[in-house]
Order: C-alpha cells, then structure tokens, then sequence
C-alpha cells in the first residue's frame, strides 16, 4: 500500500530504529513511546488489521509472537514484566492500518496504556 507508514518503512523509505528484522517481520522502536521499552512488530506484508490475518498468515503472527519475547528477553523486561498489545480498529485504538504488535515494558505498567 503506497501511502501506508510502515510499508514505507519496511522498504527503507522512512527510516527507524532497528531492533530485529527477519524475512517476514521488522521490529523498531516506537517515535512516541509510552513506556522505556516500547516496540512496534510489523509484518512486512501489507495487513491493515488482525481480522484480516486468515489461516493462510497464521505464522507470520506466530513469528510476530516469537519476537515479541526475544525482544523482551534483549531489553532486560522479560523477567520482570511487559505488555504484548495488538489494537483492532478504531474503537480498539488502532490509528495505523497496517497489522502491528506493541512490546511495552521498564516500569510498572498501569491498566490505562495510551
């Protein structure tokens, strides 16, 4: 998708920071974050929102997942705690539609994450 945010960075022409990258995903660190760890998971595929996965991008998710905990165990927050998050729509807090997975953590987190 042309004008989608992450598309643009996935293609290197918006540049980000870098945490892990695989054939299929790339984690970066979040511009605005909530939390001292805050990671975006994006799949380099264009998916505007989790209800559009299928079966058929089922282990694109799984991946998304994996990394979700290699980056938490990177970060120094896996024992001590993080927060997966996947927002859905508009009413879900999702702004950008391209399917993406938060890793908040390094304090303690409330229940109200922005």
């Amino acid at each position: 998708m042309s004008d989608c945010i992450f598309c643009k960075i996935v293609k290197g022409e918006i540049p980000c920071s870098k945490v892990m990258e695989t054939d299929r995903i790339l984690a970066f660190n979040d511009i605005h974050p909530v939390a001292p760890v805050h990671v975006l998971i994006v799949p380099k595929e264009h998916v505007a929102t989790f209800n559009d996965v299928g079966e058929s991008r089922g282990e694109v998710l799984a991946e998304m997942y994996r990394a979700a905990q290699t980056i938490a165990r990177e970060k120094g927050i896996a024992e001590t705690g993080y927060r997966v998050t996947v927002n859905v729509n508009p009413d879900g807090g999702q702004i950008i539609f391209h399917l993406h997975m938060h890793v908040f953590g390094g304090r303690k987190l409330t229940d109200a994450m922005g």
